[in-house]
């Protein structure tokens, strides 16, 4: 089965052939990240209008990468939410009509669920049962994958997406968007224990994650110590990162254990972040989990993963009607 799959759930337009299931025949992503640069964070119309110039372009080159035409197609795939809805309208306006002229079938996917899938795009899949812990700018949230297709929420963000979390400080900082990257490499320079932020606790003891304290703590530390020395900054950037990924992997690691599931996923634009790998490898090795994380390209907003998580659908027998419409708060589970 080789299947087109079409994101542009958020900020970046991207399309990829996936043959079988596993083997990627090309994958491109068109990134719009200097557009946004300005602004500190996506804005909405600026990102609609730019799927709209480069959507085209996009799906072509992935199939001229593929040596495959639209008539080699045994289905197309496309993210239907969540994501911003101008944005979402873009992909599945440009899906619904290839499907209908070429009389493919069509399979409407959830973004989160992609991300999940980008981890059966390794040599290392998961099995299930698994937890999977999807981080990123949008979206914080634990789900437990029993079986292919089935997933229940264990927990979520009460507020602020991690990633968000990451914009917003990079931002107060003065470092520049997107936040993710930055405040990694500014936070190589910094002492991550240098600053006490708070760590967010649920009252009720639940595997919700909450990052509007951390963020706010933050912005009135920059505020009473301004302008801050570049050592400052660093060790600013530095302590805030160790806050967030404790309470990413402290949760994930007592939700998995409360559960008692011994495999877990990271995935996510967030779990590109190189020291969140790294302390949530070292948990899962003294708690005895097994983990696995796509690499960085495919943690990032990307169409393989979509693509992925569309071919098992179809092989499904899922089909979406040609009415099918964008759902900018789509659930891919309760």
């Amino acid at each position: 089965m080789v299947v087109l799959g079409i994101e542009s759930s958020c900020d970046e337009t991207a399309a990829a052939v996936l043959a079988d299931g596993r083997r990627l025949l090309s994958s491109v992503v068109a990134s719009q990240d200097a557009i946004h640069a300005p602004y500190g964070g996506v804005v909405p119309e600026l990102a609609s209008r730019r799927h709209l110039e480069v959507i085209v372009p996009v799906v072509e080159k992935a199939l001229a990468d593929a040596h495959v035409s639209l008539p080699d197609l045994d289905g197309i795939a496309v993210t239907q939410g969540p994501g911003l809805v101008g944005s979402l309208l873009v992909g599945c306006s440009v899906a619904k009509p290839l499907a209908y002229v070429h009389r493919l079938p069509l399979v409407a996917v959830n973004h989160l669920e992609g991300h999940i899938y980008a981890s059966f795009l390794t040599d290392d899949p998961p099995e299930h049962p698994f937890l999977a812990l999807v981080v990123s700018g949008g979206h914080t949230a634990l789900y437990h994958a029993r079986a292919p297709l089935t997933y229940a929420l264990v927990g979520q963000t009460r507020d602020d997406a991690a990633g968000e979390a990451f914009d917003k400080v990079a931002k107060l900082l003065g470092l520049g968007f997107p936040g993710g990257p930055v405040i990694e490499r500014t936070a190589v320079a910094g002492d991550p224990k240098a600053i006490t932020f708070p760590l967010a606790q649920m009252s009720d003891g639940g595997a919700d994650f909450s990052f509007s304290g951390v963020k706010t703590s933050v912005s009135l530390y920059v505020k009473q110590r301004a302008p801050l020395a570049a050592a400052e900054v660093a060790d600013v950037a530095a302590s805030f990162q160790a806050t967030v990924v404790k309470m990413l992997v402290r949760k994930t690691v007592k939700a998995a254990l409360h559960q008692g599931i011994k495999r877990v996923v990271l995935t996510g634009g967030v779990a590109a972040n190189g020291r969140l790998r790294e302390a949530l490898e070292a948990a899962a090795i003294e708690h005895g989990l097994r983990l696995h994380i796509p690499p960085r390209h495919l943690c990032t907003d990307n169409a393989a993963m979509i693509t992925a998580a569309g071919t098992v659908r179809l092989a499904a027998g899922e089909r979406a009607p040609l009415t099918m419409n964008a759902i900018p708060d789509l659930a891919l589970a309760v």
